[in-house]
């Protein structure tokens, strides 16, 4: 399996306070890796080093198998950072127009994939103002300014933090359906986002890799015994609870894929 993003050694200071402490981990090809960490474990500092835009202190990122360098493009890569900003006079259409001349695309290209991947994200009736878009709306809108020039590697910076639950879901359900066509790396303190979509994923702690590997590996290796009840409204499983509660009997942990989760971080990080 080709690795798109190989990282190795990498180490990064800010003066005195060691942000990057030798992370060392690859994302493998036509992946959803889900990258995870508290705020502050240093997941846009890598990020950025990865994309060229901060100097990387010690060690060496491969991108597409080409070595990162501070200030040089990276052409195989497309970004969505965590506040997108836009020219608010502009349609989607217009935007994603100027994005693709940018580029260096032909129009025609840029017709054809602007009207493609505003259908993606659910913007191809939409012909108002950026300005006047909800934070969800923009997210949207620039998960299809990342995809424009078909990028080998997407890479998401917190992309659901301060949504609406509605907004996290048609989020993650975009990204969910770019599987097997391209790459993506999606950045979060949101376990259960995680869970939904991910295939592996890289904890991060204190500017360390702590956890690693095959999702569905992770949860086989660390879970421990219990039962799991699925409902397909939420309405039922707080009646579940309720007829548990009036007979008396309480289980010993209830538990969301999130919480879940964020027991097994936090039983790695204690470590």
């Amino acid at each position: 399996m080709t690795n798109v993003l190989e990282i190795k050694g990498l180490m990064k200071n800010f003066g005195e306070v060691k942000v990057i402490q030798g992370l060392d981990f690859v994302v493998p090809e036509n992946c959803i890796f889900g990258f995870v960490g508290v705020n502050g474990a240093g997941k846009t500092t890598t990020m950025n080093m990865a994309l060229g835009l901060l100097e990387i202190g010690e060690g060496e990122i491969f991108v597409c198998g080409e070595k990162v360098e501070y200030g040089k493009t990276v052409k195989c890569v497309g970004y969505l950072p965590d506040v997108p900003e836009y020219y608010t006079y502009m349609t989607p259409r217009e935007y994603l127009m100027l994005c693709g001349e940018i580029s260096g695309m032909s129009k025609d290209k840029i017709k054809a994939r602007s009207k493609e991947l505003l259908k993606l994200v659910g913007l191809s009736k939409v012909n108002r103002k950026i300005g006047g878009f909800s934070r969800g709306m923009k997210q949207r809108l620039g998960i299809a300014q990342a995809l424009l020039n078909e990028p080998k590697l997407l890479i998401c910076d917190e992309p659901t933090s301060a949504l609406d639950p509605k907004g996290r879901k048609e989020i993650l359900d975009i990204l969910a359906s770019l599987k097997g066509q391209t790459t993506v790396i999606f950045s979060t303190h949101i376990l259960s986002d995680v869970e939904r979509i991910c295939d592996r994923v890289v904890f991060l702690h204190g500017g360390k890799v702590v956890l690693d590997g095959a999702l569905s590996d992770l949860k086989l290796k660390h879970k421990s015994k219990s039962i799991t009840i699925e409902f397909d409204e939420e309405i039922d499983s707080d009646e579940f609870l309720r007829v548990l509660s009036d007979n008396n009997i309480t289980p010993s942990r209830v538990e969301t894929g999130e919480a879940c989760l964020e027991s097994l971080f936090l039983e790695v990080i204690k470590k």
